[in-house]
């Protein structure tokens, strides 16, 4: 209970359940800016994350979403990642067709593991009063609990998980009204997937923007993966 959730299609979406509709559109005469902010490895960004962006800024009516490259990914330690500024610069060349898209350094530049509260700390010092909507997959967001300083996050941002139609979760044990699930078709796609289709020799053309699969081929990254 306590969640919103909505679903995303063909450029349009609508809110179901329990709660829907509160929080997803803008008040009139709202000043405040609505400020999305994606957080993720992106290794590499892939056509699933610029969509999910897509779709939630048009559901919650964001006026911008900021992609946050992680810098040292702190539940990721079993496998290699990427240098950080190769991830940073996919993410640039990503997203730099979008107006509403902006890309912070602001956890690479930090140094040591990455936290999400350390994430919205910064942003919230940066952004002053906007509404902060934080934007993850859904799995990740059923671990949240076991997030660091996880009872301060909800007052910082509201939180929406993003998950493929037919992939069921609940927002159980999460405080009511802080977070919604949004069903986005287009998540099929995996950085995972990438990075071993690029390892067999396999196209990333189409699952990747065109200038990250010239910035994967130049770099000779995810070869030995």
């Amino acid at each position: 209970m306590g969640e919103q959730r909505a679903s995303a299609g063909t450029g349009t979406g609508h809110a179901t359940g329990p709660g829907a509709g509160s929080g997803l559109g803008r008040p009139e005469g709202r000043a405040r800016r609505r400020l999305g902010v994606m957080g993720g490895t992106f290794d590499p960004i892939h056509h699933g994350h610029l969509v999910a962006a897509s779709e939630v800024a048009a559901l919650f009516h964001l006026d911008e979403v900021v992609f946050v490259p992680t810098g040292q990914p702190w539940q990721k330690t079993q496998r290699a990642v990427s240098p950080a500024e190769d991830r940073y610069l996919m993410t640039v060349i990503a997203t730099a067709s979008n107006p509403q898209f902006s890309v912070s350094r602001s956890d690479i530049d930090r140094g040591g593991p990455t936290y999400t509260i350390d994430t919205l700390r910064d942003l919230r010092s940066l952004h002053g009063d906007a509404d902060l909507f934080f934007i993850t997959g859904a799995d990740a967001l059923s671990q949240i609990l076991s997030w660091r300083n996880h009872e301060e996050l909800f007052s910082l941002a509201h939180f929406i998980g993003v998950t493929r139609p037919g992939h069921d979760l609940s927002a159980d044990g999460l405080p009511k009204g802080g977070v919604s699930l949004v069903e986005i078709p287009a998540l099929a796609i995996s950085s995972t997937d990438c990075r071993e289709r690029v390892a067999k020799g396999d196209p990333v053309w189409y699952l990747v923007p065109d200038g990250v699969v010239r910035y994967i081929d130049k770099r000779q990254l995810y070869r030995g993966a």
